[in-house]
């Protein structure tokens, strides 16, 4: 839930007054709050569950950029948002102060990063292109699911390994990238921060 509460930070302490901006952000937490209860709720209870909402609406914002028709409209009203325009500026004020990385500075280490495999038998619009690289700031290639699905799958895996300093090693599964996959859309979310009031660690447990 970090996302959601500094995106409520950033409206306080950069003053995103504006009747849109305070619109959108009330709505994507609605949504992030949503898929949370839902993943919770369909999960086993002594499950260690980890859901940034942060992540699966920056995916799905993604996707809305590249979708058009009946998909699009469905996208838009499940994301609660009046465009995909909207969307985007939305999201280029998101990669640009809540996902700033504040190591640098002392602060937290964050890290995120979208990335975007799709096969090379399919084009990829320069105006999608342009919104992945330089609102989303995602890497985005076109690979041969054809005949090297495996070197997909371990590439993605290194790229998820490397954007969360070893912590995600395995983000595919096994068997789960084939000659059928068209597309890819992968997202990391890396959080390292110092605890305010440190706890006993006597008192825990795996």
């Amino acid at each position: 839930m970090h996302a959601l509460y500094e995106i409520q930070r950033c409206m306080r302490e950069y003053s995103w007054q504006s009747m849109d901006v305070r619109e959108s952000i009330s709505n994507q937490t609605d949504v992030g709050l949503s898929l949370t209860k839902h993943v919770a709720l369909t999960e086993a209870k002594d499950s260690n569950l980890f859901l940034p909402p942060s992540s699966t609406r920056e995916l799905l914002s993604l996707i809305t950029a590249g979708s058009k028709g009946p998909t699009l409209d469905q996208l838009l009203s499940f994301l609660k948002s009046k465009s995909d325009d909207q969307l985007n500026t939305f999201a280029a004020e998101l990669v640009a102060v809540v996902f700033a990385d504040g190591s640098p500075s002392g602060g937290s280490r964050l890290s995120a990063a979208n990335g975007v495999r799709i096969d090379q038998s399919l084009s990829l619009g320069n105006t999608f292109k342009q919104i992945v690289d330089n609102i989303y700031k995602a890497a985005s290639n076109q690979v041969d699911f054809q005949t090297k699905a495996a070197e997909v799958y371990r590439e993605v895996n290194m790229w998820a390994e490397k954007e969360t300093n070893g912590l995600i090693k395995e983000v595919l599964p096994p068997g789960s990238v084939d000659i059928s996959t068209k597309l890819i859309f992968a997202n990391e979310l890396y959080f390292k921060g110092a605890w305010n009031e440190t706890f006993d660690s006597s008192k825990t447990k795996d």
